[in-house]
């Protein structure tokens, strides 16, 4: 009786697990492609993220609110590949002249214009404008003070803004 028993437990929580994936794999999936700007990079985030949730199950499932625990871990783990992989980026990713405001066949995408900020505010504005986080939870994802965050989205804003041109109040409306 005491084998079974202990055979059953690991198995509900996989199924808990599964249920919770299923359910938030998309949403996990479009986070991450605002992250990172690439469909098969966004991919490989959400499966990385989902493998360390399910590695962590019992600790995830007793959190508060497991969808921004999720979101967390989703950050953390864009934010530690971008450091590690920088570098290498930096090789392989091709210069690209800045878009005049006199140039309107140029004008960037939303995406693109999230892939020219940094990592980090990138993550921040991701999280407080799309995600629509408040302050302190962004902060507290991003393992930082409340100020941090507002100055640093503040910054980033102001440089989607410049990038964007014209353009920058048709997706501030159609968010």
């Amino acid at each position: 009786m005491g084998p079974s028993m202990a055979a059953e437990e690991p198995r509900g929580e996989a199924s808990d697990f599964e249920t919770y994936a299923r359910a938030r794999q998309q949403q996990l999936y479009r986070t991450a492609f605002l992250l990172c700007g690439n469909a098969d990079r966004a991919q490989d985030l959400t499966q990385t993220t989902l493998a360390k949730l399910f590695q962590y199950w019992r600790k995830a499932s007793r959190a508060t609110n497991i969808d921004a625990y999720a979101k967390t871990v989703l950050t953390r783990t864009f934010l530690a590949e971008q450091r590690s992989s920088r570098r290498e980026r930096e090789l392989h990713t091709p210069i690209t002249p800045p878009v005049g405001p006199d140039r309107p066949d140029l004008r960037v995408t939303l995406v693109e214009a999230l892939a020219a900020l940094s990592p980090k505010a990138r993550a921040m504005v991701v999280l407080r404008y799309w995600e629509d986080q408040p302050i302190e939870a962004v902060a507290a994802s991003m393992n930082c003070r409340p100020g941090t965050v507002k100055s640093t989205c503040t910054r980033a804003l102001r440089q989607l803004r410049e990038l964007l041109g014209e353009d920058a109040d048709l997706y501030a409306t159609e968010g």
